[in-house]
């Protein structure tokens, strides 16, 4: 079940009463961040290639035209179609056309969050289109019909009780069982039998390299190698912050991403696609097609500040070391990309009016910009975010012209309140006159029990300060004078 972002707080607190999405989620973000910690086991190595990956990245932003333009001809060199969707609707639709125009019923998916962010399996069935997910954690997610609940690791929500009753009520002459060798060799042996059997092959892309006009994908199961060569059809969707300048800007990009991800040096599969299958070749799909997805992407690419997010490399550490994410797990935020880098992604997708609760969802304690493996400063983000939901207007007169300025973001001033405003508007009238400060403040001082404990944002789970029983001005005045 797909929770909306707007029932944000609503969400959380059922989750926070949850003790198994608590026990699931602390005892799985304990596991990755020792196996990440192991992975980087010297800091200075960690910052130095760290900084590398940062390099890469705002380099390739900062080009990020005319390398897509580049990936698209290199693509064209090679026999790879390129397609282009500004909106998940067009995405959705290039792919479903691709698909009915040759006759095709049935899909395996390899793992994707893009294809996730467009919700392109729920659009394939209303065509009649069968897509099976081939991650076994994607797997498990689509047999359960929820949504994935972290972007490397899709089912870490669940313990193997729940996945044993799953399978036991799902997939036919299935015992219940909690072994998750048994579970395992179960989700194996279904899917095995859709590879065979699929007229198309979807899949995400890691890294395009727009250099060579390669598609890079890495995993640790082998369906995604599996997805890309047994179809005869390979459809390919991917943001379009992925393409990267150079193969060589890879090796740097790909250890960070495996050992931030799951702690491994590599993974198991580095697929490397450049081109349909040729006559003299055996195995790989006869033709291969490139969906390159916009979707806000090119409104956070606008802003110089907000581009930043399109560094992200999806390897989830901010998530594993959040303290929200950790106690309220991924559902809760209604969203795809949960988490610290979907709080930062998500509203240049859906607008601020839908997510303007969820820049307001960190603690601002840093752990997610210390541990993100290409320095995307998501808690500074986030305070901009704040700033953009809270605007006076959408479109506000310079004080030089009558020229308005551009809308920076959809939906910027939804989280804005007038009595809200009102009010900090009479504080900053009052702390800039100093004879009204103090009149002012001699006077709560003076009244300070009549203060009410309002039960209502900061005070739900805080007690409200009192003012003290004289200013600290007045007190230092009368200690001079004694």
């Amino acid at each position: 079940m797909h929770n909306s972002p707007r029932n944000f707080k609503h969400n959380a607190h059922q989750a926070l009463q949850d003790n198994t999405i608590r026990s699931n989620f602390r005892g799985a973000m304990d596991f990755l961040r020792n196996k990440r910690r192991a992975a980087f086991p010297d800091r200075e190595d960690f910052e130095q290639l760290s900084a590398q990956g940062e390099a890469i990245k705002q380099r390739c932003l900062q080009k990020l035209p005319q390398l897509l333009e580049q990936l698209e001809q290199q693509c064209h060199s090679n026999g790879i179609q390129v397609h282009w969707a500004e909106t998940a609707q067009q995405a959705n639709q290039i792919v479903q056309q691709l698909i009915t125009d040759r006759g095709g019923r049935s899909a395996v998916k390899g793992k994707s969050m893009v294809t996730e962010e467009i919700g392109l399996t729920d659009h394939l069935h209303q065509f009649g289109i069968d897509c099976i997910e081939s991650d076994m954690g994607e797997y498990i997610v689509q047999l359960a019909k929820e949504i994935p609940s972290h972007i490397i690791m899709p089912a870490i929500h669940k313990n193997a009780e729940q996945i044993g009753h799953l399978f036991a009520d799902k997939i036919p002459n299935v015992n219940y069982t909690t072994d998750v060798d048994r579970l395992i060799n179960t989700g194996r042996e279904q899917l095995r039998q859709h590879f065979y059997g699929a007229d198309v092959g979807i899949s995400g892309v890691n890294f395009a390299i727009a250099e060579t006009g390669t598609l890079c994908l890495v995993e640790n199961e082998g369906n995604g190698r599996m997805t890309t060569t047994v179809p005869n059809l390979h459809i390919a969707v991917t943001g379009i912050e992925k393409v990267v300048e150079f193969l060589a800007d890879i090796p740097p990009l790909l250890k960070l991403l495996t050992r931030s991800a799951t702690g491994q040096a590599i993974t198991t599969y580095v697929n490397m696609i450049t081109r349909p299958r040729q006559d003299d070749e055996r195995d790989g799909p006869k033709e291969v097609h490139l969906v390159l997805l916009d979707n806000g992407r090119s409104q956070a690419f606008a802003d110089d500040e907000l581009r930043k997010t399109l560094q992200c490399i999806r390897c989830g550490a901010c998530m594993n070391y959040c303290p929200v994410y950790t106690r309220i797990g991924g559902h809760a935020y209604g969203t795809v990309y949960p988490g610290p880098i979907g709080q930062i992604f998500t509203p240049h997708q859906l607008g601020l009016e839908q997510t303007k609760d969820l820049p307001t969802a960190s603690s601002l304690c840093g752990a997610c910009e210390e541990v993100c493996p290409v320095k995307i400063p998501i808690p500074k983000l986030l305070q901009r975010l704040r700033v953009e939901s809270n605007k006076p207007s959408l479109r506000v007169k310079t004080e030089h012209s009558d020229r308005t300025e551009p809308v920076v973001m959809h939906g910027e001033g939804s989280a804005r309140r007038r009595l809200e405003a009102l009010l900090w508007r009479v504080w900053a009238g009052i702390c800039s006159r100093p004879a009204l400060y103090r009149t002012t403040s001699w006077a709560v001082t003076r009244g300070r029990q009549l203060i009410p404990n309002w039960k209502n944002g900061w005070t739900q789970s805080r007690t409200l300060p009192k003012p003290a029983s004289k200013p600290l001005h007045e007190r230092l005045k009368n200690r001079i004078h004694s």
